[in-house]
């Protein structure tokens, strides 16, 4: 059975000045999640927010929080986000035991995703994917908003699909970066069922129309 299609719009594009503003905004658009990009100018070449801005985030959103922690050592970092995060992904290429930090982020009542940057070849999470609730194929190089859209990364996305369904698994597919009623589409047409929109959404003169239109109408 396909999951039916979610967006997750990303806090990373918002006005942080005015963010409890901005999530409610969100959610009264149509947000499935709101997604939080968590980055460390290690592991990324930026640095955005941490756990306070997560907790605040947290103090008024009614729906679920994606956190994607784009960190070098995720298994240090992921227990500060705990109490407010719904999901938190952590990247395959991190410099961690990441089967140790994908059980104990279950442990500590989360589910748990997996994220594999555009250079990493898809096969690297396959020894992963029955401990995820979600992959996320990063379809432009993590670390900045506003990037295009890479859509080389689809057979990424189409072997995602074929991996769940070989092994009778039930883990969502994720897409990341570029995201754009467009690009959504050709995404979604692949096999993603889960779409992060940053600019595209909190810049659209109407982001309920931009929310529909990410998710296919």
């Amino acid at each position: 059975m396909t999951p039916p299609v979610f967006v997750a719009p990303s806090l990373l594009a918002c006005d942080f000045g005015r963010l409890h503003e901005e999530v409610r905004r969100a959610e009264t658009a149509g947000a499935d999640w709101l997604h939080c990009d968590v980055m460390d100018g290690h592991f990324v070449e930026n640095i955005s927010f941490g756990p306070a801005f997560v907790d605040a985030a947290a103090r008024v959103a009614t729906v679920p929080l994606d956190v994607h922690l784009m960190v070098e050592r995720p298994d240090h970092y992921f227990p500060r986000f705990v109490k407010s995060a719904r999901i938190i992904t952590v990247h395959v290429e991190a410099r961690h035991d990441v089967a140790k930090t994908l059980a104990a982020i279950r442990a500590a009542g989360c589910a748990c995703g997996l994220a594999l940057r555009p250079a990493t070849a898809f096969e690297d999470v396959v020894p992963y994917l029955g401990q995820i609730d979600l992959v996320l194929v990063m379809t432009v190089v993590p670390g900045f908003g506003g990037q295009p859209f890479m859509s080389e990364m689809m057979p990424k996305v189409r072997a995602a699909v074929d991996a769940r369904a070989s092994l009778g698994l039930g883990f969502r597919i994720e897409v990341d970066g570029g995201i754009t009623a467009e690009t959504a589409a050709l995404s979604i047409a692949h096999g993603a069922d889960t779409l992060v929109a940053g600019t595209s959404v909190f810049a659209a003169t109407d982001m309920a129309a931009a929310i529909r239109g990410v998710r296919g109408g």
